[in-house]
């Protein structure tokens, strides 16, 4: 190999110096060399180690650099002061793209391909000689290479290492490296004049600085005409912006570029191609340091540059315009005064350059460390607070980064950090940890392929473009691969197009193609290298990297394991706006490019939360909550509340809340608390299941204690009293002692009894007479009996000692079928425990005008308890004579305030169906009667139709006896029915019925038709001989026809006489000796019967004709009264109904009115007193019968207070036609008081 031949140049600072640096290279193992840009050490100094004899057989010339760019440039460049070929002697290596071979001796690379090879060559022996350049940049990857730089010198003594910094700070790598020797290199050649030209203030931030920069343009195009510009701007969007400004301005003879790193290769190299006219490049930060941009004589510095910072505190990526220090703004000033004295003009006040920091901050204190501590657990670096950085990072910073790696499964703690299996997968893939974890997790979801794609695909800037200019034609281009739940299977949809295209396309064909839809060919390029690469790192881990499926990947597989690398990266939908609430209570908008834009979901994940103007989330998918909880398991949060015992699940069961980063990702589940906290768990169970009964469970103690438990709170509820059951804590005592401390649930009972069980059964078995107190000697059975006795009937009661519950007392159980034949009479005694306190409510209700008569209250009570009993008619009415006797003082039944009595002391009414369950309960029975009346017939009907007793189409007796009752049974409970013949006109049948009253009104009207149904009936004979005697009175004819009237006479004389021979009868032979009795008279009586029916009849015509003539208007309320009075005594059926009644009577009652008639002109205001007497009487009895139902009207004291009513009409009206007994308003009113107050307490 023709050695190379040596040329240095001499305008370069660095070849003053080249002895020097010579020297001390020969004589140290590591030298600082510090000096501005342009002072040719980037390319000369691989010369100079070369010329030394470096790179030889012992190792090659390593030289790094921050980017891409400058190595290639770098190499191209020394390559061709070599005068050899790019690749053979100098070549490159980047990410994808090498160009090396075995004689290569000096080796451009980025400081990130460095970084790699250390995996795999722990002492880097491919090496002689290692050049840092541009370490002032204090990147991540420097920073980390100069540590193990450090601590590799000794292992390695023939290794030189040469760091360059186009600062002053060289010092720090100087103390880092135990004072390795510095040497300083001038870079200017020419002097800079530096002006200060901050913008004017104006309303409009954004166009201050770019009128500033055209005012600089300006002002150094008017001092001269040669000369190109570099503006350095803060990023790629302000170079747009400022590209679109410059060129509105139409400057003649001038190229305008612009240059950042991620422009194309072909752009970039046009900055370094030669040019006519003048050029204005508008550089980002890129020009300051890492490219000599040639031709420049002019620097504009806007003073700001986007740094990337990450906040340990909200785990938040920044971008912020920042200003740059002034290390960096004198960088961008060393960019002029190449080729001649140059000036500088900064866009800010000198003021603000003196107070800028002096340097920029290092990026490992800027940003996360989660990567660099995964490489240096990975190769057993050591603790990472010990490892020798220039800048040793902020603790929280190393615990923000292990608390990543934490959340990524990464590491495990035990107690220092160690990778796990997935962490120690996760550093031999060249990629970013949490893009890793992603495609870890695709393995046990099928889908390796489609997640590679996506992870490539964000690990590098996004290769659609957007063009200002064209972004509506773009976004329709892109929208193609759009999917309406997810940004990441947009890259699935564009990688299987790209693929497509690129079989079917050449080369040229498909740069075209992307150039025409919107697409960054390299970046492409740099996608599917990405991509090859991981794919290989994926094989060697054993992941099944199959092909790519080109039909629709499974949404949920895809994004769950996505979000096994975004699990601090997800948001929950602010319901009143577009904003999402993220971990640790951060606010983020989904970034409008997105697809999910326009119609967020609830829950979404994004891969990089990005602070710019606000906080942006890029990349958005829906997710759903509950793909979190088994994803992030290690990471949550469990929140329990409102532990309790739950009676069907046989646990106690807890409400949990479960957050991710305090979000909550389940709100409200129930879950068995028992491993949770079992202490309270046993107390619960003990406390809930076994001493409050809250348990479903066969065991026999169980149920025994319950029952002795019941039985001694009866005791309690009985005499309402607290004191006579034991309390809870003391059965809580008798359990805790008993049962085993691992008893939390039914579960662990059942396995712990079952074992106990076996030598002692009688373990947990109570002792009644443990459960209650002295006291309850003092509650005996005939005080607070069980049962409710009424006839046959024996009912259940309960008691009840619950203030203000509204069956607080005793309650009745009374079942359905047997509602109708209870009766009210009888519970308004009360159970002879609680009449003490019932007398006493009473007396106290009393008006305070009659109370002070009985006072002291008690003492009255207590006499009127020991005097009275139940046999004595109605409660009330035994108080009111008693006291009577007591004091002379008269007590009316109005004068009881009965709404004052405390509920407990009203029985309560409570109605069961044939389940024994509660249909209704209220204080007044006949109210629940009634409402119940539609149900109970109901139930009555299908017990009568399962029961063969009733029969129908009788004409005869030969149905043998009918009994007084009839019993059928349901359920537990006898059920009375009450038979009876019922006339149905032309046949009788026998039917059972609720009642004796029932059965007595239906089985007379049976009986009577039967009678009729086996006699002749002498209703024909009767017409034959009245009908042409006087057909006068038939004229006033309340029924149908004269038949029809006959008829009912007959019926009524067959009363009579029935009557007269001893009413009913109920068997055969006693109906065959009435039969024979009634048969010889009944002509007889009937046409007695007629007889006065027709006195009647001609006397109710005569009152009807004078009540149709007419009146004046004084006397039409009289007129109507007796209009309605005539109606009610002369109409359907009143002969048989008032069959028992003398039929003289009514007779009476008509001559009344007929008196009442000839008066009425001469005594008006008398008849009206009179009238209004009876009104008043009349509408009290109305009010109270209307509530009544049909049989009770039927009842013999009901049906005499209408007569009582009658005979007082005679009485005031005609009181010389007599009355049938003593008769006045008071005694009326008494008897209608006695039917009402009979039927009740009050």
């Amino acid at each position: 190999m023709n050695h190379p031949i040596f040329e240095y140049p001499q305008n370069l600072p660095i070849t003053q110096q080249k002895q020097r640096i010579c020297e001390t290279i020969e004589r140290h193992q590591v030298v600082i060399i510090s000096g501005e840009t342009g002072s040719g050490k980037t390319t000369q100094l691989p010369k100079i180690c070369l010329e030394l004899g470096r790179g030889g057989i012992t190792g090659m010339i390593g030289h790094t650099q921050p980017r891409r760019l400058a190595a290639y440039r770098v190499a191209q460049r020394i390559a061709d002061e070599l005068k050899t070929p790019l690749g053979e002697r100098v070549g490159y290596q980047m990410r994808f793209h090498q160009k090396i071979n075995e004689n290569t001796a000096i080796k451009l690379m980025t400081d990130g391909i460095l970084l790699a090879e250390i995996q795999h060559d722990r002492l880097l022996i491919r090496y002689d000689t290692i050049i840092i350049d541009e370490a002032h940049e204090r990147s991540l990857n420097i920073d980390f290479i100069l540590g193990y730089l450090r601590q590799l010198l000794p292992k390695r003594p023939d290794l030189k290492i040469i760091i360059t910094s186009a600062t002053l700070d060289s010092q720090r790598f100087s103390d880092h490296f135990n004072q390795a020797p510095m040497i300083e290199v001038s870079g200017r050649s020419y002097p800079v004049e530096v002006r200060y030209r901050p913008p004017q203030k104006t309303n409009e931030s954004e166009g201050e600085g770019l009128q500033a920069m055209i005012d600089a343009v300006n002002e150094l195009y008017r001092e001269s005409t040669q000369g190109d510009i570099l503006i350095f701007m803060s990023g790629e969007r302000e170079i747009r912006d400022a590209t679109e400004v410059l060129r509105q301005e139409n400057i003649s003879h001038t190229e305008i570029l612009p240059l950042y790193s991620r422009l194309s290769y072909a752009e970039q190299k046009k900055i370094f191609q030669s040019h006519v006219g003048r050029r204005i490049v508008l550089a980002t930060n890129v020009a300051e340091t890492s490219l000599t941009v040639p031709g420049i004589k002019y620097v504009i510095d806007t003073g700001t540059a986007r740094i990337s910072r990450y906040s340990f505190r909200t785990k938040i990526q920044k971008l912020s315009l920042e200003p740059i220090s002034q290390a960096a703004a004198n960088q961008r000033k060393g960019r002029c005064g190449r080729i001649s004295s140059g000036i500088c003009i900064r866009l800010y006040e000198e003021q603000d350059f003196l107070s800028r920091p002096v340097f920029t901050d290092p990026e490992i204190s800027r940003t996360n460390l989660s990567a660099v501590i995964l490489q240096m657990m990975a190769f057993n670096l050591g603790d990472i607070t010990s490892f020798p950085f220039i800048d040793l990072p902020d603790k929280r910073r190393i615990q923000d980064g292990i608390a990543l790696l934490s959340e990524l499964g990464a590491i495990e703690h035990s107690p220092k950090p160690n990778l796990t299996k997935i962490g120690r997968q996760l550093s031999r893939l060249p990629i970013d940890p949490r893009l890793g974890r992603m495609i870890l997790a695709a393995q046990s979801r099928s889908c390796v392929q489609e997640v590679m794609i996506i992870a490539a695909a964000l690990s590098i800037q996004d290769p659609r473009e957007r063009p200002q200019d064209k972004k509506q034609a773009a976004d329709e281009k892109h929208h193609r691969f759009s999917d309406k739940d997810s940004d990441f299977v947009a890259f699935i949809h564009l990688w299987n197009y790209i693929e497509e295209q690129q079989n079917a396309l050449s080369v040229n064909q498909f740069r075209q193609l992307c150039h025409r839809e919107f697409l960054h060919y390299m970046r492409v390029r740099e996608w599917q290298d990405i991509y090859s690469q991981l794919k290989k790192s994926a094989q060697k881990l054993g992941l099944l990297t199959l092909s790519i499926n080109h039909t629709e990947p499974h949404y949920f597989h895809v994004h769950t394991a996505l979000l096994t690398g975004l699990l601090s990266h997800i948001g929950q939908k602010d319901m009143e706006s577009h904003e999402f609430t993220g971990p640790r209570n951060i606010r983020f908008a989904i970034f409008p490019h997105s697809c999910l834009f326009k119609k967020p979901p609830k829950w979404i994940m994004v891969s990089e939360l990005l602070e710019t103007r606000r906080l942006w989330g890029h990349i958005a998918a829906r997710i759903e909550p509950e793909w979190l909880e088994p994803l992030a398991g290690h990471l949550l949060k469990r929140h329990y509340s409102a532990p309790h015992w739950e009676k069907n699940k046989g646990a106690v069961i807890a409400h949990e809340k479960v957050t991710l980063f305090g979000l909550p990702i389940i709100y409200d589940r129930k879950i068995n608390y028992g491993a949770i906290d079992p202490k309270l768990c046993r107390s619960l169970f003990i406390r809930q299941a076994l001493v409050e009964g809250e348990w479903e469970t066969t065991h026999a103690f169980f149920h025994q204690n319950l029952k002795l438990l019941s039985e001694a709170e009866e005791l309690e509820n009985k005499s309402r009293r607290r004191d006579i059951v034991v309390d809870d804590h003391t059965l809580f005592e008798f359990y805790d002692q008993r049962i085993g401390q691992e008893v939390v649930s039914s579960r662990h009972f059942n396995h712990w009894w079952k074992k106990v069980f076996q030598t002692d059964p009688d373990l947990l078995n109570f002792d009644k007479s443990m459960l209650i107190t002295e006291n309850a000697q003092e509650i005996t059975e005939e005080d607070f009996p069980d049962f409710w006795s009424q006839e046959a009937f024996k009912l259940d009661l309960s008691y009840q000692f619950e203030p203000g519950n509204e069956t607080d007392g005793v309650t009745v159980h009374i079942p359905l079928v047997m509602l109708n034949q209870i009766q009210a009479q009888g519970f308004d005694w009360q159970v002879p425990g609680m009449r003490f306190e019932l007398i006493t409510a009473l007396l106290k209700s009393l008006p305070k005008k009659l109370r002070r008569h009985f006072v002291p209250v008690p003492n009255y009570a207590q006499a009127i308890l020991e005097s009275i009993r139940p046999s004595s008619g109605s409660f009330l009415s035994a108080i009111e004579k008693k006291l009577w006797q007591m004091s002379g003082v008269k007590i009316t039944r109005k004068d009881w305030q009965w709404h004052q009595v405390p509920e407990h002391l009203k029985i309560t009414f409570r109605i069961l169906d044939d389940q024994n369950q509660m249909i209704k309960e209220g204080k007044d029975l006949e109210v629940l009667r009634q409402e119940l009346t539609r149900q109970f017939k109901k139930t009555r009907s299908t017990l009568i139709e399962n029961c063969t007793f009733e029969k129908q189409d009788l004409k005869e007796w030969n149905f043998g006896t009918v009994p007084l009752y009839y019993e059928s049974t349901q359920e537990n409970y006898s059920i009375k029915h009450y038979p009876a013949l019922v006339d149905e006109t032309h046949s009788v049948a026998l039917r059972l019925f609720e009642t004796k009253q029932q059965q007595k009104i239906m089985m007379w009207k049976g009986l009577r038709r039967l009678l009729l149904l086996n006699m002749a009936s002498p209703a024909q004979a009767l017409r034959q001989k009245w009908f042409n005697k006087s057909k006068l009175g038939l004229y006033f004819n309340p029924y149908e026809n004269i038949p029809a009237l006959l008829e009912d006479c007959v019926a009524c004389s067959v009363d009579k006489l029935m009557a007269e021979y001893g009413g009913l009868v109920w068997t055969q032979s006693e109906f065959l000796i009435l039969k024979e009795k009634i048969r010889p008279k009944v002509y007889e009586v009937s046409e007695k019967i007629t007889r006065e029916v027709q006195q009647i009849l001609d006397k109710a015509f005569s009152i009807h004709k004078k009540l149709q003539a007419g009146c004046n208007l004084a006397q039409v309320p009289a007129f109507t009264d007796m209009k309605q009075q005539l109606e009610g005594l002369v109409c359907p059926y009143f002969i048989s109904d008032n069959s028992l009644k003398p039929l003289a009577d009514i007779l009476r009652y008509l001559k009344a009115i007929e008196r009442r008639l000839e008066k009425l002109p001469s005594q008006l205001q008398t008849d009206r007193s009179n009238m209004a007497k009876i009104h008043a009487l009349n509408d009290l009895w109305i009010k109270w019968k209307n509530q009544l139902t049909e049989w009770r009207e039927k009842e013999k004291e009901i049906k005499e207070v209408c007569w009582m009513l009658e005979e007082l009409r005679v009485s005031l009206f005609a009181q010389q036609l007599g009355t049938a007994y003593p008769i006045s308003e008071k005694r009326v009113l008494n008897a209608i008081n006695k039917q009402i107050n009979g039927q009740g307490q009050g």
